[in-house]
């Protein structure tokens, strides 16, 4: 936990990021994560994955834009973003980011943002998935999540394991009967709003899971599970045997390049499968929390920092 909280801190230094950002993709090791800072690289990858029998959900990646401007691009790279799955042929969708749309510069602005995204959306015939961020942002996320729901009807939302408020979100949201995407969450974040031991996390985990994986006639929720851990993941493929649930009620999602084995091991077993493709060159921060989720995968990156940095012996 001390280490996640140091790598969580160390994200927010610029020199550092700067630092990352200047080598990663060059010397290949962001690649595990990050499929390239081009869309053109993230559809690449994900015909790929597509090749395997996965799902894609593009993430263009970024957050807290300082201009209505910034905004507006933002949406018009979010609409490219479906009309490239189009082309491609791609089954899958994408996942935006609220403080991408404008939200630092008003709800109201994000809000018909994030409506013009899903009515393209809907109308080639596809879904979008509304991303969670830090905890600052999550009630007015779930109030703009509700209106986009109310009015396209084509709107998934990702919610957090560790914040102590999200089963009270899920009765909230169940009326809708969306599309939940359950994750642990990724954001350094204080006691009082979210779950600091690793064992209270994973019981809220579960808890959370057979809300959204209940049986047959008891079902609110369409259930996007959303984890690497092993434990979580079995004790998801239990409650779906259980409940008798078919693939119409739930997916597993993972993210690219973590835990290739079991992302394989859940297709090869019938369950259906998305993997989470984020691209663009704004990629540091989100590397970052990814290197926290799992502090081995900092021997990865440090590795390859090191053969970097070594002198060529010969030419």
């Amino acid at each position: 936990m001390l280490l996640r909280d140091f790598i969580l801190w160390l994200s927010t230094k610029k020199r550092l990021t700067d630092f990352l950002a200047r080598r990663g993709m060059r010397s290949g090791f962001a690649r595990r994560f990050v499929a390239g800072e081009r869309l053109e690289d993230a559809v690449a990858a994900s015909l790929v994955l597509q090749q395997l029998g996965h799902g894609v959900i593009l993430n263009h990646l970024g957050e807290n834009v300082a201009t209505r401007e910034e905004a507006a691009r933002t949406r018009d790279s979010y609409i490219e973003m479906i009309h490239a799955l189009e082309s491609a042929g791609l089954r899958g969708n994408i996942s935006i980011k609220p403080t991408q749309l404008g939200l630092d510069l008003g709800r109201d602005l994000c809000q018909s943002l994030a409506i013009e995204i899903a009515q393209e959306a809907k109308r080639l015939g596809r879904t979008i998935e509304v991303d969670m961020e830090n905890s600052t942002y999550t009630g007015v996320t779930l109030d703009i999540f509700e209106e986009m729901q109310r009015k396209t009807g084509n709107v998934g939302l990702a919610v957090q394991a560790y914040l102590r408020r999200t089963e009270a979100d899920l009765e909230r949201l169940a009326p809708l009967s969306p599309k939940i995407r359950l994750v642990k969450g990724a954001y350094r974040e204080p006691a009082r709003v979210a779950f600091q031991k690793k064992s209270e996390v994973d019981e809220n985990y579960r808890r959370l899971a057979d809300l959204l994986l209940a049986p047959a006639g008891e079902h609110r929720f369409f259930a996007a599970i959303g984890t690497h851990d092993p434990a979580m993941v079995e004790y998801a493929c239990k409650r779906i045997e259980q409940n008798a649930l078919g693939k119409d009620r739930y997916e597993f999602q993972m993210i690219y390049g973590i835990r290739r084995d079991l992302q394989q091991q859940l297709l090869a077993q019938g369950h259906p499968m998305q993997i989470y493709v984020p691209f663009g060159t704004d990629w540091c921060p989100y590397f970052m929390r990814r290197l926290a989720e799992r502090p081995a995968n900092c021997w990865f990156v440090l590795r390859n920092l090191l053969a970097e940095r070594k002198p060529a012996t010969s030419r």
